[in-house]
């Protein structure tokens, strides 16, 4: 399977001839980037804030996923986890609404955090099950500061952790950089690469953070 990132908390997720799915579409206006110009079977939406549910930006949508549950399209299973975290309309008891989703394509699992903004409990770590990629937020804001992503990473052990909502250079949003992120795990700046193609048997044993280039929407 294929994921390429779009900036922000943007990625599409493909396979041949699974449903093809696009997590927390932006609104370029507010967040900046370019705008998105992208074709999915499945949206997903983390919270509802202009940098995360900007679902109209996508063509050929048939299923928009906004909240909690279990649902199988186009041969993909998608798993919704509510937390607190992120910014936006819509409250739990304690702040805002925010949503972690876990794609299992054909037994690799893709986790996509949002703006998950405090270290999961137990139960919500169970909840998610086994992640073989963390798309985890790094760079503060309405997510989660490198600190608590790396708290989070140590809990759900994934093969692989792909770095986002941080500061960029076509970011608007005012967020901590990528630097800080990899200071906190032990890190120096690895090269990046234009998306991650990856295999069941092609998962690393050990932990490994790859960044990606955001490509243009």
């Amino acid at each position: 399977m294929e994921i390429t990132w779009y900036g922000h908390s943007c990625f599409r997720l493909t396979e041949r001839s699974m449903a093809t799915v696009v997590t927390d579409p932006f609104d370029s206006k507010v967040v900046g980037y370019e705008p998105l110009k992208l074709k999915a079977d499945i949206v997903t939406v983390s919270h509802d804030a202009a940098g995360h549910n900007h679902t109209e930006a996508i063509k050929g949508t048939s299923h928009v996923i906004e909240g909690p549950g279990e649902f199988e399209i186009g041969g993909v299973f998608v798993t919704g986890v509510q937390t607190e975290g992120g910014t936006g309309k819509k409250k739990t008891g304690n702040g805002f609404r925010n949503t972690l989703y876990v794609f299992d394509y054909d037994g690799i699992t893709v986790a996509h955090l949002g703006d998950l903004k405090q270290v999961p409990t137990q139960t919500e770590i169970e909840a998610l099950g086994t992640v073989n990629v963390a798309l985890v937020p790094v760079g503060g804001g309405g997510g989660l500061n490198a600190a608590k992503a790396a708290e989070v990473i140590s809990l759900l052990e994934p093969n692989v952790i792909v770095p986002m909502h941080y500061s960029t250079p076509d970011a608007k949003i005012q967020l901590d950089s990528l630097n800080k992120f990899m200071k906190e795990m032990g890190l120096t700046k690895p090269g990046t690469q234009p998306s991650l193609k990856i295999s069941r048997s092609g998962l690393p044993d050990e932990t490994k953070v790859i960044v990606l280039e955001y490509q243009k929407g």
